[in-house]
């Protein structure tokens, strides 16, 4: 999720394949008829074991004639080789430009061999160099159309949200092997009114074929300059079934062609692990979702859910960022329910996702739960276009690091020219701690929670939510406040939204600091002090008074004398 320069390369340590490193994230999409506010929104977790969280920053620059640019793979810091540069580049803040375009990902990584070594863009690269020269949704496909078949694409089997003030597509690719430059793709208009979401699953099947068709174009050089006529609904590369019948990967018609059975056929851990989480976020909007419970647990891959659904409500902000906290909660697959959880109801299972008994390779496999919601995310969004204000207002990009649970989505105005020192790149590294640092901060509440998580997780929710409710109740009066300078002078517009951001982000960081004090304090060495108006309780001769022991819970002392027997029982009358 990184593309670095020459200064962050020299604080790498680390490299990893793109399936090793992003093969874990999770994007939901809103349409404007969706949303609350008819705004369009895209949510992202960076989840990775090596991913730092930090907010990215590229100010909007001129270039000469003749300009080149260094790419850098995103996930690994390797230098793929340069491309030309463009005569203007956008500003872009995350993952979010400052004309309100937003792009997410997850990695599906696909059929093997598909991959082309002498690609020159990866997904990371395609997604940042895209920012900074699209507009729109219906550009940003242009521009990764052009990259591709110019410099060849350089990673595996990708899906993409692309969303702008008026509109969110999907998009999905795959690279077309060794000697083969480009990726073969497929791109679909999200209908208005309707919801979707993706992670680590090719979504894509049959697509409406262009043929006869004004509402598809297969992709040449000639198409490009259709993509912008409104009634166009599917774009795709001209050669995506093509491609696929000289690898000798499907047979049958172009009619009944699907892009996922083909590129990345499903199975039980593409359901499990990766559908499961869209099945968790349809299912929290729709109520007929239940039906497809037993597709998603990889029980019966036979019925596989919808591309997009229309949700049964409309859907906010705060919404989608509880939608990225889903532990499955609610359902049998919930994570606080089973043995698993340990005694404090965590949601948690440490990696790796599959397991044995003993290193019998005959022994049978069994899985852990993959939720929306990850110890090892670097950083999560919400990023949400609003069409109705100027470019620099209109786009939030609600930024937060580490766990999606245990965060706290801040305010970004896409149209700020600064970055939050807490965020900003630089600030400590995945093997460097930070004290100014957000990700380090963060990392240490949730780290402190799951220890002991029925209970103190609470404690950071509530501090959570008053921050987030906070902030998304500025929103309007911040808005009119921009929208004011805005008419006079847009510099001063974006001036006082990056003061706004960077004020917004400092209080988090201040707040979760006390957080953390608190939480070390009242729950040192497995005990609970006692509070009382707000303090921690004390005697009147000023010594605390004795905490609260509350022990373990009877479904986890059962399961402790069924595994020791009678090792640890206490004859009747004796005692400790």
């Amino acid at each position: 999720m990184k593309q670095l320069n020459a200064i962050v390369l020299t604080i790498l340590m680390v490299t990893f394949l793109n399936e090793q490193t992003t093969n874990a994230c999770t994007n939901f999409i809103v349409t404007k008829g969706a949303s609350k506010n008819g705004s369009v929104m895209i949510t992202y977790s960076a989840d990775s074991h090596v991913l730092y969280g930090e907010l990215y920053y590229r100010p909007a620059r001129d270039y000469p004639e003749g300009a080149l640019m260094d790419v850098y793979e995103w996930d690994t810091g390797k230098f793929l080789g340069r491309i030309k540069q463009v005569p203007h580049t956008y500003s872009v803040v995350g993952n979010m430009n400052e004309h309100q375009l937003a792009i997410g990902e997850t990695t599906y990584g696909g059929i093997d061999g598909m991959v082309d070594p002498e690609g020159l863009i990866d997904y990371g690269s395609l997604i940042y160099i895209t920012l900074q020269r699209a507009k729109t949704a219906r550009e940003a496909i242009k521009v990764m159309s052009e990259l591709l078949s110019e410099y060849g694409y350089a990673s595996s089997g990708e899906s993409l949200s692309i969303s702008d003030p008026d509109e969110a597509w999907i998009f999905e690719m795959t690279g077309k092997g060794p000697g083969n430059k480009g990726a073969v793709w497929v791109a679909r208009l999200i209908p208005d009114g309707y919801v979707c979401a993706h992670a680590n699953q090719a979504r894509i099947q049959t697509f409406p074929l262009a043929t006869g068709k004004k509402n598809s174009i297969a992709i040449t050089s000639k198409d490009l300059r259709r993509i912008n006529d409104p009634v166009v609904e599917c774009i795709y590369s001209w050669d995506v079934i093509e491609v696929a019948r000289t690898k000798k990967l499907y047979g049958g018609t172009d009619q009944d062609f699907s892009f996922s059975d083909t590129y990345n056929p499903i199975n039980f851990s593409g359901a499990r692990s990766c559908e499961m989480r869209v099945w968790a976020f349809f299912r929290s909007v729709n109520g007929e979702m239940e039906q497809y419970k037993e597709y998603a647990a990889g029980h019966d891959l036979s019925k596989r859910m919808p591309l997009w659904i229309k949700p049964d409500r409309k859907i906010s902000n705060y919404d989608m960022m509880n939608f990225m906290r889903d532990h499955l909660e609610g359902t049998e697959f919930d994570m606080r329910k089973d043995l698993g959880a340990g005694p404090f109801a965590s949601p948690y299972r440490w990696r790796p996702l599959t397991w044995q008994v003993s290193g019998d390779a005959n022994a049978p496999s069994y899985c852990n739960e993959r939720a929306t919601s990850t110890q090892q995310t670097g950083f999560v969004f919400v990023a949400e276009s609003r069409s109705w204000l100027p470019d620099p207002i209109g786009g939030i990009f609600w930024f937060g690091v580490d766990d999606a649970a245990t965060t706290v989505f801040n305010p970004i105005y896409c149209g700020i020219t600064e970055i939050p020192e807490c965020f900003r790149v630089g600030n400590g590294d995945m093997v460097t701690y930070s004290p100014t640092s957000a990700f380090w901060l963060f990392n240490l509440v949730a780290n402190m929670c799951y220890s002991r998580y029925d209970l103190m997780s609470g404690d950071a929710l509530k501090v959570q939510r008053k921050l987030e409710m906070e902030f998304i109740d500025q929103t309007a009066s911040t808005d009119e406040k921009a929208v004011k300078l805005y008419e006079n002078d847009i510099w001063k517009a974006r001036d006082f939204l990056t003061d706004y951001s960077l004020k917004a982000s400092a209080k988090t960081f201040s707040e979760w600091k006390s957080l953390s004090e608190y939480l070390l304090v009242k729950y040192i060495d497995g005990n609970i002090k006692n509070e009382k108006d707000g303090k921690f309780a004390v005697s009147p001769d000023g010594y605390p008074v004795m905490p609260k022991q509350p022990g373990y819970p009877d479904s986890w002392k059962k399961s402790v004398i069924q595994d020791t027997g009678k090792k640890l029982l206490v004859p009747a009358g004796e005692g400790h």
